[in-house]
């Protein structure tokens, strides 16, 4: 601490230590860039959205749609829809034209128009509930009526133009029926339509499933029985016939778990975890699977009758070098890029460990060459002597088993597929993105053009805290996070996440409602600088309007993006920059502050960007000093002589520097002269919080630190007088000393108390201690003196 100059007087000194007292007791300022734990988003916001109640009705004529604004960060305003009576919104379907989201929620299926950039609209609704005696036949059975009981829709496919194919829990008694369709409307479900959906919809809707419509036929992957302990691959509809995988040779272990099937040209994967049987641990130990079938397979005439004779799975391996993997599946899709010779699966994975007591989760990205080159290679053969799994090799058996080849397959080959269906060699990923602290639940993957004609990867994740993350891969195969949007109050997992791209959103489906995310709002962009370094690849700088926009089709070749980089130092070096603009220590603005002597004065410094760090100047001189201290990144000064002046808030992000926000602090008794430097630069007078340390008035304020100076008031009068005590305890104990030098102390316990006064009265030498005065056990015989 720097001591204070000559002169001062003794209300000065006072002011000086009491604002050092006040900077003991405020937690020291630090600026995170990076937490060690992944990339961190760049941007946050807690949502807040327009939505639309209306009254819960089939006919669509009768809706009365109200809108109210909700609380929130309103630069990042969504749309949400919601209905009293309606819950569990957890299967989305995107129509054909991408103008209507069906959508499956607790005992109903909806139809909504999007069409319009605002509110999906509900266009109208079919109710679909459990029967009363299968809801009474399931809370016989031990469970809830309250919570499990219903129908909760988990397959919503479009079979064609004019129907749809639904399937649901049906209060434990899976169910399916076909919707039929009328301008984009769901006509009513008949009773007679309805069958039996074991095998295509999981029994329990806390089970996780999976299904998709491939040339008309349905795959699905999901739990066969009432206790949850029969997984199956089935495949319904259609004119082929239905197979389904052998429970009796184990194919799947009891506890699989399906998450997504991806169809391709000749074959179906589905993704799903279990435990590992071919590693031997004390725990259980998980791992992520792919599994393969042919669309062809027709199953066995004598062997694997109406069994997969095709069925294969290959080990998903998600991990970092010298890491742990990351063993636990949650979900995965297939990137639909036309302009690519090589698709990838993009899945997300956690990890059945916690490192710190958090979990992790992982990105990784899957090339359909790789996988296809995993089955074709060898296979694990059970020993059942030693019950070890080894390697096979390669099968002499033409054509290969497994393979997608036409015709019935040879005894020989089935009898070899029954015990030999799990592959030798991993399937290993690309980890795109790792993070701690955060479990992803589901994600949604497009490609977007930048300005230059590259294209860029990007990801919008859902959390199981109900935050989106939103992410672009670099070109090193390394993604950062563009921006975070809480949008639930309280933590919910994110449920579904549908991707609309010409709608330009993303909906995600929650216990409440769905919520209508666009993909991008270049708008809290404020200038140049702002827009180049979100490195957004749908936003861009247009330098005509000075406005962050969205990018159009075709992209205008003015328009400013550095998607490698992110330096805005040579995008926005020409046109209208906003705070860019040169010199860079040139304010775009000055907001005025005048305040009085012997004051704290608080100067906020807004953080555009986690990624940024930010330090304070005083003219030409560096900050904190002895007057001013950094508090949650705004600036306290003890305003005293030479206090006042030009204040920058400067943030340095991607080796760019650049002001974001300046202030002139001015005395109300003595106006400083203007700076000539900055003469010509727009000033806006703002009050800013001050509290007075010396005497005087304090000027009102929005925020006073006098609950900081309060408590250094009553420390400081406890140390004083803890001082006070101290000193006056002093004196106390040097008589207390005299006094038992004079007297005669604490007599020995084996000697008797003196008959008379006189006794005591002796000189001070006969009182004092001698070697003849000890026994032979060193103890004390005479008269102990202090």
């Amino acid at each position: 601490m720097a001591l204070p100059a000559l002169g001062l007087d003794s209300w000065s000194l006072l002011d000086i230590f009491l604002f050092q007292l006040l900077l003991l007791l405020l937690p020291p300022s630090m600026t995170v860039v990076g937490d060690g734990q992944g990339p961190i988003p760049r941007v946050k916001y807690h949502a807040a959205f327009i939505s639309e109640v209306s009254c819960l009705s089939t006919d669509s004529s009768s809706l009365t749609p109200s809108h109210h604004l909700s609380t929130g960060d309103g630069r990042r305003a969504l749309s949400l829809f919601h209905q009293k009576g309606l819950q569990d919104f957890d299967t989305l379907l995107l129509s054909g034209d991408e103008g209507t989201l069906y959508v499956g929620v607790r005992e109903a299926i909806l139809a909504l128009d999007i069409q319009d950039p605002g509110v999906p609209r509900l266009k109208n609704m079919i109710p679909w509930p459990a029967s009363d005696r299968k809801k009474s036949e399931c809370a016989f059975k031990k469970k809830s009526n309250e919570t499990q009981c219903f129908n909760f829709i988990r397959v919503l496919v479009s079979f064609n133009a004019t129907h749809l194919y639904a399937c649901g829990t049906f209060a434990f008694s899976p169910a399916c029926t076909f919707i039929e369709l009328q301008d984009s409307n769901l006509l009513p479900i008949s009773e007679d339509k309805v069958v039996e959906g074991k095998g295509q919809s999981p029994f329990d809707p806390a089970h996780k499933h999976t299904a998709v419509l491939a040339d008309g036929t349905l795959y699905s992957g999901t739990m066969n029985n009432f206790l949850g302990s029969e997984p199956i691959l089935l495949r319904t509809l259609g004119s082929q016939p239905v197979l389904k995988t052998d429970i009796f040779l184990q194919w799947l272990q009891s506890d699989a778990s399906f998450v997504a099937s991806i169809p391709s040209t000749q074959v179906v994967y589905f993704f799903f975890e279990e435990t590992a049987s071919e590693f031997e641990f004390f725990e259980k130990l998980h791992t992520s699977r792919v599994a393969r079938i042919c669309k062809n397979d027709m199953g066995g005439e004598k062997l694997l009758q109406k069994k997969w004779t095709t069925f294969l799975k290959a080990q998903l391996l998600c991990a970092q070098p010298g890491q742990l993997p990351f063993n636990v599946i949650r979900h995965a899709v297939l990137l639909a890029d036309n302009s690519s010779n090589d698709p990838h699966v993009y899945a997300v994975f956690t990890s059945q460990w916690q490192v710190v007591g958090t979990r992790s989760s992982a990105v990784c990205a899957f090339s359909l060459k790789d996988i296809q080159r995993v089955f074709e290679g060898k296979y694990k053969e059970l020993n059942k002597e030693t019950s070890r799994w080894t390697t096979y090799g390669f099968s002499d058996i033409s054509p290969r088993p497994g393979s997608c080849s036409e015709g019935p397959s040879s005894d020989k080959a089935l009898t070899f597929m029954k015990d030999h269906f799990l592959m030798d060699e991993p399937v290993v990923g690309t980890p795109l993105l790792v993070k701690s602290g955060v479990e992803y639940t589901r994600l949604v993957v497009e490609t977007a053009q930048g300005v230059h004609g590259h294209s860029h990867l990007v990801m919008y994740l859902g959390t199981s805290t109900g935050s989106l993350h939103k992410a672009v891969v670099s070109g090193d195969n390394s993604a950062y996070l563009v921006e975070e949007i809480q949008l639930f109050p309280a933590p919910e997992p994110v449920r579904n996440l549908q991707l609309a791209p010409t709608q330009g959103a993303v909906f995600a489906g929650f216990s409440g409602g769905i919520w209508r995310i666009p993909r991008a709002n270049c708008s809290v962009y404020e200038s140049c600088v702002d827009c180049v370094l979100a490195r957004d690849p749908h936003c861009a700088w247009d330098p005509e309007s000075r406005i962050c926009r969205l990018l159009p089709t075709p992209i205008p070749k003015s328009w400013k993006q550095d998607m490698q980089q992110g330096n805005p130092g040579w995008a926005c070096a020409s046109g209208p920059m906003g705070r860019s603009r040169l010199p860079q220590s040139r304010p775009q603005i000055i907001k005025e502050v005048l305040a009085v002597p012997n004051s704290i004065l608080e100067l906020p410094c807004p953080h555009l960007s986690a990624l940024a760090s930010y330090h304070w100047s005083h003219g030409t001189a560096t900050i904190p000093d002895a007057s001013s201290a950094v508090y949650r990144g705004s600036l306290l000064l003890l305003l005293r002589d030479g206090a006042w002046g030009l204040y920058q808030c400067w943030a340095t992000e991607n080796d760019f520097s650049y002001p974001v926000v300046s202030y002139w602090v001015d005395s109300q008794d003595q106006p400083l002269a203007l700076d000539p430097e900055l003469a010509g630069i727009p000033r806006e007078r703002v009050e800013a919080p001050l509290t007075r340390v010396g005497g005087g008035a304090a000027l009102a304020a929005q925020r006073s630190y006098w609950p900081h100076f309060l408590t250094v008031t009553v420390l400081l009068a406890l140390v004083l007088s803890g001082a006070l005590i101290i000193l006056l305890a002093s004196p106390l104990g040097a008589l207390r000393a005299r006094g038992k030098v004079q007297g005669c102390g604490t007599l020995n316990s084996r000697e008797k108390a003196p008959l008379s006064r006189e006794q005591c009265l002796q000189p001070p030498k006969e009182c004092r201690t001698s070697a003849g005065d000890v026994d032979i056990d060193n103890n004390l015989q005479g008269t102990e003196v202090a």
